[in-house]
């Protein structure tokens, strides 16, 4: 048996929802992290909790792309597929390329299970997996004889088949095996036994694999050469949940967090809980408007109040982000946005929520709205959307999605001087200007235009806010209709007026580029790989990524002007698009797909050429 040096793999683990792939396709992505691979993953599973077994409907997988250099998503197709049963054959056989390895049980092949899956005959057999390599192994079999030993039950045995796989892959890639050891007895610690049948399950995947002479090859993914610090591989959820704990902590503020549990935000939630030694408090509210209600009462006594959801729970809380613009009140809303409308598409990935995050609330109420690109830029993304918060007095809208959410990559822990400077400023004196000795809670700050900002009980700082119209530095309630223009196109004038970073565009042929692809959200891994595919075809095309949505960076006009073409790919039916032509850009192609899942890079790639070479309308 030889041992193949290769730069990077995919791998797909699926099978049942219960047949713990999202665990095994985690304990993967820790092993790759621990020998330093560049790694990112794609984990999609059914919306109901306990989907039809046996069924293509029910099917959970776990994608995992790692490699030697820089990669940018998780993979457009597996290298590998692990098909636990005839189902998740069938739901993933489609994406694996010709010559593509596919590892699968024959025992499960019954004939039940081959009609379950929607079959006319065995795949097995009949020849239609011709064009695949396939590994036929009896992973529940060896599973039950790896743990005969312990004295359990043919069905508790059997749940440790995943470990199986898990270790003939862990073998077949040289990965390390005491970080899956030490996980199985920490997650199991009060059940030793069923602990100690995971282990031995594990074992016997990679023994099997080290003494079968089924596999001529192993392979060697070498570590990547990241730059130097220290790193963590992260969920985007989890990196967002610790950017917002973050921010609390150089603000010096309290964080509160006033949730209602909705996929795929919830975890945002379980990941704050854990970090109650930071000035952290959770509130796990009975709805949605009560939970934004709540963040915002929070912020109206000094916190940095938060609330987290999806697009659903972002409809119900419009009326109480609609008060925090008349109040003027720093809130932080995520949005982690899944395929809609209605209840959709749960575990899904989209981008269809921007116009509802720009608009989506009656009358001018205009906020801010930024968007991380990568699992890892989660992090920098809640910081900035609470900067933004807190300096400019406003309620920001940060719109992940389910790609972002669930996905993982390294990242690289900050230096404290490297977060960003947050600072309330919160009013100690009397600041009227007619020297009453009052304080006027709408008087502001000449450069952020940001209201002054006192917590209630500060003595001598007695104020009222509220959803009325005020009245300009005085904050009374004002009915003048030359008031409320005023007010209002201040407001505006506020947002607009926000201090981002210009929009910065990789172009490596600024003097004969004349094609830009401009981005937002996850979409970034898939253009950046695309283009890098181009540029090693000899095309030249310039990528920009926009992280702040409102107010634009005042260079777009600009950079959208230098360019004949500028293609638009969004997860959704073209909202970027539709505001760009709203400020006059005609020249723009919108690329869009709303499937539920990521772009693949290749499929970019060939989009791309065909609106250059005039084949695409």
């Amino acid at each position: 048996m030889s041992t193949e040096r290769i730069d990077r793999v995919v791998v797909r683990f699926a099978g049942d929802s219960g047949d713990g792939m999202q665990l095994v396709g985690d304990r993967f992505t820790g092993q790759a992290a621990a020998f330093g691979n560049d790694l990112a993953t794609f984990p999609s599973f059914p919306a109901e909790i306990r989907a039809p077994q046996g069924t293509v409907h029910g099917v959970s997988s776990f994608q995992v792309h790692f490699a030697s250099s820089d990669i940018l998503t998780p993979g457009d197709a597996p290298d590998v597929l692990v098909a636990m049963n005839p189902a998740a054959l069938r739901a993933n056989t489609a994406d694996v390329p010709v010559g593509g390895v596919v590892i699968v049980d024959p025992d499960e092949f019954t004939k039940r299970n081959i009609a379950k899956a929607g079959y006319a005959s065995d795949p097995l057999s009949d020849g239609s997996l011709a064009h695949l390599t396939i590994h036929q192994v009896t992973m529940g079999a060896l599973t039950l004889g790896a743990v005969s030993e312990l004295g359990l039950g043919r069905k508790e045995a059997l749940r440790c088949r995943n470990l199986f796989a898990l270790g003939l892959l862990s073998w077949m890639y040289g990965r390390p095996t005491e970080v899956v050891e030490d996980y199985l007895r920490q997650k199991f610690a009060k059940k030793p036994l069923v602990a100690q049948a995971n282990v031995l399950a594990f074992r016997a995947g990679w023994n099997f694999g080290e003494t079968t002479e089924m596999f001529a090859v192993s392979y060697e993914v070498p570590a990547a050469a990241l730059p130097a610090g220290t790193y963590r591989h992260v969920s985007g959820n989890a990196a967002l949940a610790l950017g917002i704990i973050a921010a609390g902590w150089v603000s010096g503020m309290k964080v509160v967090l006033g949730t209602y549990p909705i996929t795929p935000a919830s975890d945002i939630l379980h990941e704050l809980a854990k970090h109650k030694n930071f000035p952290v408090l959770t509130i796990q509210a009975e709805d949605e408007i009560s939970a934004v209600g709540a963040a915002l009462g929070a912020s109206f006594g000094g916190a940095l109040g938060v609330t987290t959801t999806s697009g659903p729970g972002l409809a119900l809380k419009s009326e109480t982000i609609g008060l925090a613009v008349m109040a003027e009140l720093p809130l932080l809303v995520v949005d982690v946005q899944r395929g809609g409308p209605s209840t959709g598409l749960p575990t899904k990935t989209e981008q269809a929520d921007l116009l509802q995050a720009m608009f989506g609330r009656h009358g001018e109420s205009p906020v801010a709205v930024v968007a991380p690109s990568t699992p890892a830029d989660c992090f920098d993304a809640a910081l900035e959307a609470a900067r933004i918060a807190v300096t400019y007095r406003t309620p920001v809208l940060l719109l992940s999605d389910g790609a972002l959410a669930n996905g993982a990559e390294p990242w690289r822990l900050p230096e404290i001087d490297e977060l960003a400077d947050i600072r309330p400023d919160f009013s100690t004196e009397p600041n009227a200007a007619d020297g009453s000795g009052t304080h006027w809670p709408y008087l502001r700050d000449d450069e952020t235009l940001a209201r002054a900002w006192a917590i209630p009980g500060t003595p001598g700082l007695q104020h009222r806010i509220g959803g009325l119209e005020k009245a300009a530095d005085t904050g009374a309630i004002s009915y003048d209709p030359a008031n409320h223009e005023f007010m209002v196109r201040l407001r505006q004038q506020k947002i607009a007026g926000i201090d981002v970073a210009d929009l910065d565009v990789h172009d490596p042929s600024p003097a004969t580029t004349r094609t830009l692809v401009l981005g937002w959200g996850s979409t970034f891994g898939p253009i950046q790989d695309a283009c890098r595919r181009l540029a090693a075809r000899g095309v030249s095309v310039a990528h920009a990524h926009l992280r702040h949505l409102n107010p634009f960076p005042a260079n777009l006009d600009e950079v959208l002007a230098r360019y004949e073409r500028v293609i638009v790919p969004e997860m959704n039916l073209g909202q970027l698009a539709l505001l760009l032509r709203g400020r006059g850009a005609t020249h723009l192609i919108s690329h869009t797909q709303v499937t539920g899942q990521p772009f693949k890079a290749g499929d970019l790639e060939a989009a791309v050429l065909a609106y250059m070479e005039g084949a695409a309308a």
